[in-house]
C-alpha cells in the first residue's frame, strides 16, 4: 500500500544525487545522499510548512518520484 502523504523527490547537486522524503503525517523532511546517508532531517513541520516545501521543490524543477521506489532506477 502506498501512503499518499509521503512524497519523494530526487535531484542532482554538485555531481551528487540527492533524495528528499517528505512525510506530511509526521511533519518530517529527510534528505539522503546517493548512498542513503541522512544529510538532513527536519521534524515537527506543520501542514503549511510541508506545503511550502512542496512548492519550493516544484519551483526548482526537482523530479518527483511517487511511492517508495528507489530513485536510482529512473536515471
Amino acid at each position: 500500500m502506498v501512503n499518499k502523504n509521503v512524497k519523494t523527490w530526487i535531484w542532482m547537486q554538485n555531481n551528487r544525487l540527492l533524495k528528499a522524503v517528505l512525510n506530511q503525517n509526521t511533519g518530517t523532511l529527510t534528505i539522503y545522499d546517493e548512498y542513503d546517508n541522512i544529510l538532513l532531517r527536519r521534524m515537527g513541520l506543520t501542514k503549511q510548512q510541508t506545503k511550502n516545501i512542496e512548492i519550493i521543490f516544484s519551483n526548482h524543477c526537482i523530479k518527483r518520484v511517487d511511492g517508495h521506489r528507489e530513485p536510482f532506477t529512473y536515471l
